[in-house]
């Protein structure tokens, strides 16, 4: 086919571009030559975040629209609207309509989960999936809940691997291998705290203790970051603090205060447990729970959101918010644990997945632009 019959890229003004999600939904191994992302622009002003360099992103903001709407064909939003008020989103939509740009949506949050008000979230996502030409979200279970509030539905795309295919093999294949081996040993039981956003409870720790003390040959780790359990820091929770070191000494777990992980920290951290439990009290989905399924660490979720629709694997225990049901948290661990085969996919099935998505959204995206 000579260069003048080629079919030209389709261009998306992806918000973002340069994360996890998004550049996994790339066939894998090839460049798409039917699509291109625009790079993200380098945020204006605000404080450009060290994890996420594209926030805030100045894709959303009338001017760039303006400026750029040759650039691109559609728009495709993910994250990073929190960073805008709603009237600034109506006055993008509003520039996008100006210049016929379709607009799609990916409904990661039906509640956002570093906010402890989710009203905020709440109006955005009414501007938002009233305005999107189309919808996608990553579970059925999401689309219900998008049909029964908003009336509207909405494609559903699993979530792509987090995991890149050379340490997903790496690590699945050392898992497989601990299995397989007749040797005793102690396997670990890992919560993470993180930075205690706000839908991430403490509370589970101690039911959590009381039922790893009850397994034999289990142990718990308790991750947190390093800033919460240090008195100089203005994150410091000298309650928490005070639990956790107390706990460790009593030997109900064991405590480890780190730094923010870099990917491959946190993927290594992921490999070397048993079994991941969410200490989450609200939430939609989560990577994190894909990344550890990529390594092949059972996961155990609450029964809030829609974690449990996110692998078939995953176990839940229940969770109203406020305390956990510990009868349901044991159920959860034994059965976690008693798990004859390496949860999550392995990196031939999430090829063959990250291909399919990455088909289903050039088809999404072409269909629409056709009408």
């Amino acid at each position: 086919m000579s260069s003048q019959n080629a079919p030209t890229a389709l261009r998306v003004a992806s918000v973002p571009c340069d994360q996890v999600y998004i550049r996994n939904l790339e066939p894998w191994g090839e460049r798409n030559p039917r699509l291109v992302r625009l790079p993200d622009p380098t945020p204006a002003s605000g404080s450009r975040s060290k994890q996420s360099p594209w926030w805030p992103p100045l894709m959303l903001t009338p001017s760039w629209v303006r400026e750029n709407h040759e650039k691109f064909d559609l728009m495709h939003i993910h994250f990073g609207f929190d960073a805008v008020d709603p009237q600034a989103l109506r006055q993008t939509i509003a520039e996008l309509r100006h210049f016929g740009k379709p607009l799609v949506y990916t409904v990661h949050d039906l509640i956002n989960p570093h906010q402890p008000d989710d009203t905020a979230h709440r109006r955005m996502l009414d501007i938002l999936i009233a305005s999107a030409d189309e919808l996608i979200t990553l579970t059925d279970g999401a689309a219900a809940e998008i049909a029964a509030q908003w009336h509207r539905a909405a494609h559903v795309l699993p979530h792509p691997h987090v995991v890149d295919f050379a340490t997903m093999d790496r690590l699945r294949l050392h898992r497989e291998r601990l299995n397989d081996s007749a040797q005793k040993r102690t396997r670990r039981i890992g919560v993470h705290l993180k930075g205690l956003r706000a839908n991430i409870s403490p509370a589970i720790l101690e039911p959590l203790a009381r039922t790893v003390a009850e397994v034999p040959d289990t142990e718990l780790q308790v991750n947190i970051h390093r800033q919460i359990l240090e008195p100089a820091s203005h994150e410091y929770r000298p309650d928490l603090a005070e639990q956790l070191l107390k706990g460790q000494e009593h030997g109900k777990w064991r405590l480890v205060a780190h730094e923010y992980f870099t990917e491959q920290q946190l993927f290594a951290y992921l490999g070397s447990l048993d079994v991941n439990v969410l200490p989450y009290r609200f939430g939609t989905h989560s990577g994190w729970l894909e990344a550890a399924l990529d390594t092949g660490a059972a996961v155990i979720v609450p029964d809030c959101g829609q974690y449990m629709g996110q692998h078939p694997s995953v176990a839940p225990y229940k969770w109203d918010g406020d305390h956990v049901n510990e009868n349901s948290l044991k159920k959860a661990v034994k059965h976690q644990l008693a798990l004859s085969t390496v949860p999550g996919m392995g990196s031939e099935e999430r090829k063959r997945q990250r291909t399919a998505l990455a088909e289903a959204h050039q088809r999404i995206y072409s269909n629409l632009l056709s009408r």
